[in-house]
């Protein structure tokens, strides 16, 4: 399958663990699972094979697509890099329109499919980020999230070789989600550019984790867990979560 055949690719994509690092996380939470008398689940049984796969993830990313990152983020200048990252989130803009519809978040939705529009048809094919300066600020939607809008629980917390951080419920939504990929077969035909596209999404976007990766506190594994976990829930809630500060 296609899904498959970008984690091949992506075997260098450790990078992944990192997604989920933004401000909205608390690191002391899930910090310890021994005690569950007080009404919290442990979000991570299976963290034995977690943190071996989290390792082998990492060792890979730091030695291959970590230092090509570094390279790309120091030979290109930043408004190439701005373009190129525009450019692939207008192309995640008919997931994003997809997933509120679903949801049914229809002004959001909207949104989405005007961002789309504008890039695309004003912003040099979504390199220029003409939407953001109208007022039309971007969402962020997946699958993932649409099933847990609908009250699909997560499960357990889950670390795939080559793809990194994950739930049950997360990575399952993958399968379907792909076929609205650009790199789904029958989208762009030729092979070699399809690739090269794929191969520059990659090392740009593991270019842009770098000043992430610098508020990496302790345990590694369990920072970015953490990190992940309530950043989905903050995205699957829209914000709404109760405030443990």
């Amino acid at each position: 399958m296609k899904f498959f055949r970008l984690g091949a690719g992506a075997v260098l994509l450790s990078v992944v663990t990192l997604t989920g690092i933004t401000p909205v996380f608390a690191e002391d939470s899930y910090e310890s699972y021994d005690d569950y008398d007080g009404g919290y689940s442990n979000p991570d049984p299976w963290e034995k094979l977690n943190r071996f796969t989290f390792s082998v993830n990492d060792t890979i990313d730091r030695y291959t697509l970590k230092p090509v990152a570094k390279v790309y983020d120091w030979a290109t200048p930043q408004f190439v890099n701005d373009g190129v990252s525009n450019f692939f989130d207008n192309l995640g803009e008919p997931m994003n329109f997809v997933n509120n519809t679903l949801q049914g978040k229809f002004r959001d939705a909207g949104v989405d499919m005007s961002r789309f529009l504008f890039n695309s048809l004003l912003g040099g094919l979504g390199t220029v980020d003409v939407a953001t300066r109208m007022g039309l600020q971007r969402n962020d939607e997946d699958l993932g999230q649409t099933l847990g809008a609908w009250g699909v629980e997560s499960g357990p917390y889950l670390v795939m070789p080559f793809f990194g951080p994950s739930t049950l419920r997360d990575f399952s939504s993958k399968f379907p989600e792909n076929f609205l990929n650009y790199t789904y077969t029958g989208y762009i035909n030729d092979i070699r550019v399809r690739n090269s596209w794929f191969a520059l999404e990659l090392v740009n976007f593991r270019a842009s984790l770098f000043e992430r990766e610098r508020l990496i506190r302790g345990d590694r594994y369990t920072f970015i867990r953490n990190a992940y976990l309530q950043n989905r829930e903050y995205k699957v809630k829209d914000g709404n979560v109760p405030d443990e500060f």
